[in-house]
C-alpha cells in the first residue's frame, strides 16, 4: 500500500469540531492569514477552502449568516455577484486554471456540508486534474500547500485591487 502524507491536516482531523458556525467565525476572529480569509468586501468574503476540491478552491460567502440565496438583500446579492467575479478574476491570474466550476449546494440533499451558511464554490479546473489517484484510489493530490496558495492569491488580489490594504474597503 502507498502511503501519501499530508501533515498540515492532521489538526482540521484531530481539532474537537465547534458548534458554531466557521463561516460567521473566520471574517470575525480577526486572523485572516491564519482563518485564510482572502479578501472582504463590506458585506462578502472570500475564504480559501481548508478542504479543497483543488488547489486554488475558494468559497465567496456573506459575512451576514443566511442560508439561501433569497435571503440575501439586494445589496448583498449583487456584492457576492462582484465578489464571485473578482474571485475567478484573481484566481485566473495567480493559477492560470483552464476553466471553473462555480456552484452552491443548497441543503444536505443537494450535497451541503453546510446547510445554514450561504456560500458559493470556486473551483480552479485543468485539463487532466482528475487522474487515477481520484478514480481508482480514492485519493485526490493536491500539488501546493494552502499556505502557498494563500499568499499567490493575496498578491494577485493586491494587484487586482490596488490601494486597498488586505481587500478591506
Amino acid at each position: 500500500m502507498n502511503i501519501l502524507w499530508a501533515p498540515w491536516r492532521v489538526g482540521d482531523v484531530m481539532e474537537p469540531k465547534d458548534e458554531g458556525c466557521f463561516l460567521c467565525e473566520a471574517p470575525a476572529a480577526g486572523d485572516d492569514h491564519g482563518r485564510l480569509v482572502l479578501y472582504r468586501s463590506r458585506r462578502v468574503y472570500i475564504i480559501l477552502n481548508s478542504f479543497p476540491y483543488n488547489s486554488g478552491h475558494v468559497m465567496v460567502a456573506p459575512l451576514r449568516h443566511v442560508a439561501r440565496p433569497e435571503d440575501l438583500d439586494p445589496e448583498e446579492r449583487l456584492d457576492l455577484m462582484d465578489t464571485l467575479a473578482l474571485a475567478t478574476r484573481v484566481l485566473q491570474a495567480a493559477l492560470r486554471p483552464e476553466g471553473f466550476n462555480v456552484g452552491l449546494n443548497l441543503g444536505r440533499a443537494a450535497g451541503a456540508g453546510i446547510e445554514q451558511h450561504l456560500h458559493v464554490h470556486v473551483v480552479p479546473r485543468w485539463a487532466g486534474d482528475t487522474n487515477f489517484m481520484p478514480v481508482l484510489a480514492a485519493v485526490k493530490v493536491l500539488p501546493e500547500h494552502l499556505a502557498a496558495t494563500y499568499e499567490k492569491l493575496r498578491e494577485a488580489l493586491a494587484a487586482d485591487q490596488p490601494g486597498r490594504s488586505g481587500g478591506r474597503p
